[in-house]
């Protein structure tokens, strides 16, 4: 009897997309909210921490362009175009303006020639001026680490799909809640929407 990764091949899903010529690395929502003890978004598990930081030193060894994406609600988050989901995921407070939670993690710090967007909805795309960005770079593929995986990662390499832009998606690098729901969007993902590596994969990759 074949399991899901054999029907889906057989049906056509999972074909391999591959990097392009111009790649760059896109770090998506990795604050404090997610990997602070006592936050309403703690994910208990810092291994994304160490995975991203690999990543962002490889694409900075090689030159290529590292960009950021992090929630941000103003004073009015109800007012904002994000408003159904902010009234929808309570825990989204934790990204009001000022909150010390929304901060980057010391270890994962954009520098001063990195793209930086700030967003209201789970995909980094939306509302955004990200593609203004991928485009102007002229990158055909993005490496994806962050959180959550069934979240903002999730919509992020969707859109990036939507957009004709190549998503890789770095299994060690993205976290959920539990690890079942972890699997399942990255499974899904790499079934529709993009190619689901390794770190030590990619890292070959970005290295060479």
């Amino acid at each position: 009897m074949n399991g899901p990764a054999e029907d889906y091949e057989r049906a056509g899903f999972r074909r391999r997309l591959g990097f392009g010529h111009n790649v760059g690395v896109l770090v998506v929502d990795m604050c404090r909210a997610y990997f602070t003890t006592g936050s309403p978004l703690d994910l208990g598990d810092t291994r994304p921490i160490e995975a991203n930081v690999r990543l962002v030193e490889a694409a900075r060894r090689a030159a290529m362009p590292v960009l950021w994406s992090r929630v941000e609600f103003g004073t009015d988050p109800l007012a904002s175009p994000g408003h159904v989901f902010y009234r929808k995921v309570g825990a989204l407070s934790s990204f009001d303006h000022g909150n010390p939670l929304a901060d980057w993690l010391p270890e994962l710090t954009p520098s001063a020639d990195d793209v930086v967007v700030s967003k209201v909805a789970a995909s980094a795309f939306f509302g955004t001026a990200l593609i203004d960005h991928v485009r102007r770079l002229e990158l055909d593929t993005l490496v994806i680490g962050g959180v959550s995986t069934s979240g903002c990662v999730r919509a992020t390499a969707v859109d990036a799909c939507q957009h004709d832009v190549v998503p890789i998606v770095v299994d060690e690098a993205c976290g959920d809640r539990t690890d079942e729901i972890h699997r399942a969007n990255l499974f899904d993902l790499d079934a529709k929407y993009a190619d689901v590596e390794s770190l030590d994969a990619v890292l070959a990759v970005l290295d060479r």
